[in-house]
Parts: C-alpha cells; structure tokens; sequence
C-alpha cells in the first residue's frame, strides 16, 4: 500500500468521523495524517514501523492505524463506518462545496441519502432553507451534481432531449445522401436511457470507418449488429447498420418493444420491408391502424389498432390547469400572483396552488394560521385575476399513521386536497400500503400524489402493489397523479391502463416550483401517450368550469 492509498483511508475516515458526529479531535488528527503522508518524500512502508510514531503529524493514534494498513490492508475502524454509511451519503463526498459537516446535516435534518434525491431537493430550494445554505451554495451544488451524474452514463428522458438536435444535425452532415432515424428508448419516449440509438441505411463497416477519427467518437463497444460509441459528456451513441435487414425492418425492429414486435411478426409475417418508404407504410401493408412508435409496448395495442379504437393522442394543448404547484410560502420561486398570470399567458384557465403542509418544515410548511392568510390572499387575487381562478389545495403529508398532518376541520376549508409521502421512505411493503390506503380512505384526499416517491436514476420509492392502491382509489374517488416531473413520472406509466380499466382519473401535474416548472407537463404527456389516457380520464385536462363542477360533487359526497 501506497502513501497515496494510505492518505486516502485516513482521509475518508476523518470525514465519515465528521458525518457520524463523532470525536472531531481526533477526526482533525486523522485529516493531519492523511497530510502528513501524502506529502512524505519516502514510501512509509520503507521506513521501520517504530519511527512512524516520531514524524511530526502522525502521532500514536495515526502510527497505530499505519501500521494496521500495512500489516492487514484495511482499517477495522474506517469499516465500521462504511458499513453504518449508505452509500448514497459516501458517494456525496465526491460532490465539490459540501463538506462531511454539510453533509451530515443534508443527511441527518433533511433525510436525504442519496445524489439525486439532494439535485432535487436543490431545485426544490430545501437546501438554502437551512443554516449554512446559502442560494449560491445551492446553485454550486445543482451544477457539480448535475455534471457528477453526466459522467455516470445513464440519462433522463429530458436530459436526452435536450441533445439530440446537434445529435441528428451531426448524421445529417456525416451521413449525407444516407437516410437514418432515431430508435430504441428515445423514440419509445421511456423516461431513461444509457444510450441514443440510431439506425443507418449503410454497413456497419462503413459507418465504422466513417466514424473513425471522429472527433469526440470513442468506439468503446463493437457487436455483430452494432456500434457503440462514447461522446461529449458521457452520452453514448449505439449505432445499427443495416447488413442484415432493410433500413425500414431495423428502424420498426429497433423502435418497438420485444413483446410487441414478436407479436406483430408472428400475426403479419408477409411485411416486405424493402417496399416500405416509411414506418407507416408497414402497417399499411399489415391493413391496421398507424402505431406510433411510443405505443409499441404491448400485444395489445395491436388489437386496438386493428378494430380502430386508438384514442386521439393527448395534447400538450389539451392541459387547461397547472394542477399542483408551489408558490414561495413555501419552497417555490414564485409568489402566487406571479404564477397566475404566468399561468394566464400561457392561455390556461387555472392555477392549483398546493403548497406543502405543516409537517414538512423543511420547506416552511403551512401551519393553521399562514393557511388561512393564503386563503384571504388568494379570495383577493381570484376578483382581481377573473375569469381566471386559482385553488386552494395543500400537498398534505402521509404521516406514519396514513393519517393526514390536518383535522377535517382545516382539510374541508380547501378546495382539493393532495396526499403525499414525504418522510420515512425506508419501508416494507406492509407499511407504505398501510400509510397508502389510510390516505386513500380519507374522505379530504382528491389526489394522491406520486404514488412511489421515486426519483428515476436516484431513489427506487417504496415499494407499493399498484393494483391495490389503484382499486381503493377507484372504491373511495380518488385521482392517481401522473407526476410530470421528469425526474418522478410517477405513477409508471406501465400501471395507467389498470387504472383506466378501474374508471379511476389521472391528473397530469407538473409539481411546479417555479414559474418555469409550468412546462414539465409535457414530459407527463410523453409518457401518459404510451397509454390509452384520453384527455376525458385526465383531471388537468377539464376545464375550470368542469373543474369546479367535479370538486362539488367530490365535497357533496363527503
């Protein structure tokens, strides 16, 4: 073991000695020897062990503990807090502006463990909440988090979206006269992806030697059917020739899931590919209905197709509401005015203000008596802004009970009510379902708002049984939340369609902390597009007269 390696171990101890709140003394000794060793002129496993204890900054403690790493190759000590560590904490200290202090605190007061979870917590504006975050602090942390995650591979649909205009604009130069397209995850509009996946009308070996010295294209990975190449910022490009198949079999082959693409093989084998300009000319020759690439998931949309029952596709255009948003009496950017009449620009007919509850103090919650200011302030604002109407709502934490951090008494004075888990995510099946289902029962809860407390590519969530969540919503007139954001998208969208079947509503909502949140609704629509979802089962979809009408009838029923 190197002084290196050797500085490193004690380096690592002294911060984790830091995150646990342990014997700062000694951790500041073991960050001097960490000091002390890196900058040693000798490799200390040359150096007799007895005069360890004599170099000024290593001391008893630290000679000690050398000699355990020369001796074993590890420290029982620095194990010890590995193992009580999640690894989610242990991988913030790669983030640059947060300290083992700063950590503990993100850790220990705002229950965050891992990178994600504390990039959305940012964007939130939790973290310049508290003591020693500042709003540069937390801009510094957004920004060296999000290149962290780069580097790690895997990306949000978003994030994809966000490069694959220079992406296409590259092959259109480089492969010109050759036709390709866009395929796989990005084309299916999955929320995640480790790769851009693209089909061209040429051999693989061409398309190697094409992009052979290319400035910025790595080939790291080379198949039988493709090429993968690592580019700017960890993005990577898998490249399909078309050696095989004919440029249109590979593009509907790639652009489809397994399931569906056996299943339309199987029922119409006499496709000629080569006759086909375009994916629509395939299922014109198949004699059905145009399947978009997005719907290509499962079997059964096949049927839909062939007895012409696709609905329409969902529409941005189709949102007359930005239902859940955050205004800055809580953790939002904006005032309510603001995003109102952002709101009002956009040509919508309503906003649903639905700041969090007392219990999330972390994002100055509202407690009783703030809730009833709101309320005044919003009756004020409804006769300046009108026709346009804001809400009254609340995101309404889940407490450990299932109950909701209100009385019925303060829940009846809203005009709808969110219910969400906030805290104690850490939770076996039986305790998230319980919490879930109390919720549900309450006769104040509206929506239940994203259902797993996911985070894509951060947080799994709990662990919830969705076919049981979605039936006691449809047994209590509860509406399911497609949670726009695109780090949440949840519920899955692989659950709407049970949810369909069950008469239950969904409500696209963009969870908007800010003015410019508003826009992740489409990102809601992308997914909602892969389902049946009609804009008729979507809550943001009805329009305020129709809204207001619903929310009667819900009070009514109470």
């Amino acid at each position: 073991m190197d002084n290196a390696q050797i500085a490193d171990c004690f380096s690592l101890l002294a911060k984790l000695m830091d995150i646990h709140g342990e014997n700062s003394f000694k951790a500041k000794s073991y960050t001097n020897t960490a000091f002390t060793v890196d900058k040693l002129a000798v490799q200390i496993s040359t150096l007799p062990t007895e005069s360890l204890f004599a170099i000024k900054g290593i001391g008893e403690s630290g000679g000690k503990k050398i000699i355990e790493l020369l001796e074993t190759g590890e420290l029982a000590a620095l194990n010890q807090l590995i193992e009580k560590t999640p690894d989610g904490i242990l991988e913030m200290l790669n983030i640059k502006g947060i300290g083992p202090k700063k950590i503990a605190a993100i850790w220990k007061e705002m229950e965050i463990e891992s990178v994600g979870e504390l990039l959305y917590a940012c964007k939130e504006n939790r973290l310049k909440l508290y003591k020693g975050f500042g709003e540069k602090t937390q801009q510094n942390v957004i920004e060296t988090i999000e290149y962290y995650l780069k580097s790690k591979g895997s990306f949000l649909f978003s994030q994809v979206e966000a490069l694959i205009f220079p992406v296409k604009s590259f092959f259109e130069k480089v492969f010109y006269p050759h036709k390709f397209q866009v395929v796989g995850a990005y084309a299916r509009q999955l929320e995640s992806m480790d790769a851009i996946e693209i089909v061209v009308d040429n051999s693989l070996a061409t398309i190697e030697e094409i992009l052979t010295g290319v400035s910025d294209f790595e080939l790291i990975e080379k198949n039988s059917d493709d090429l993968l190449y690592n580019t700017i910022g960890s993005l990577k490009i898998r490249v399909y020739g078309c050696d095989k198949s004919p440029f249109m079999k590979q593009v509907f082959v790639k652009s489809s899931s397994l399931e569906f693409e056996e299943f339309f093989t199987k029922n119409f084998p006499a496709i000629n590919y080569t006759k086909c300009e375009n994916e629509e000319a395939v299922f014109e020759q198949a004699g059905i209905r145009f399947i978009p690439a997005f719907k290509r998931e499962k079997e059964s949309i096949i049927e839909f197709a062939q007895h012409n029952e696709l609905p329409p596709l969902l529409q941005l255009s189709d949102i007359k509401g930005i239902i859940h948003c955050h205004s800055d009496w809580s953790d939002g950017n904006n005032t309510i005015e603001q995003m109102a009449t952002a709101a009002i620009a956009k040509g919508l007919e309503y906003i649903v203000i639905s700041d969090h509850s007392k219990s999330a103090f972390y994002a100055k919650g509202l407690n009783e008596e703030r809730i009833q200011q709101q309320h005044l302030y919003i009756d004020e604002l409804n006769k300046k802004l009108a026709p346009f109407k804001i809400f009254k709502s609340i995101e309404s934490d889940i407490l450990n009970d299932g109950s909701l951090d209100y009385s019925n008494a303060i829940l009846s004075t809203f005009d709808l009510v969110i219910a969400s888990i906030h805290s104690n995510l850490k939770m076996p099946l039986e305790r998230s379902m319980m919490r879930l289902l109390n919720a549900i029962e309450n006769p104040y809860t509206t929506i239940l708002g994203h259902m797993t407390g996911r985070l894509l590519l951060s947080r799994k969530g709990y662990p919830v049984d969705h076919r049981k969540i979605i039936d006691a919503c449809a047994a209590n007139n509860v509406v399911v939340e497609l949670n726009a954001h695109p780090s949440r998208l949840d519920i899955d969208w692989r659950h709407i369609d049970y949810a369909l079947e069950k008469n239950v509503l969904l409500s696209i909502d963009p969870d908007a902390h800010s003015i410019e949140g508003f826009d992740d609704v489409r990102y809601g629509i992308l997914v909602a597009q892969k389902t049946m979802l009609s804009k008729h089962q979507n809550l943001s979809s009805f329009g305020v007269k129709e809204l207001e009408t619903y929310l009667d009838k819900k009070k009514v029923s109470n």
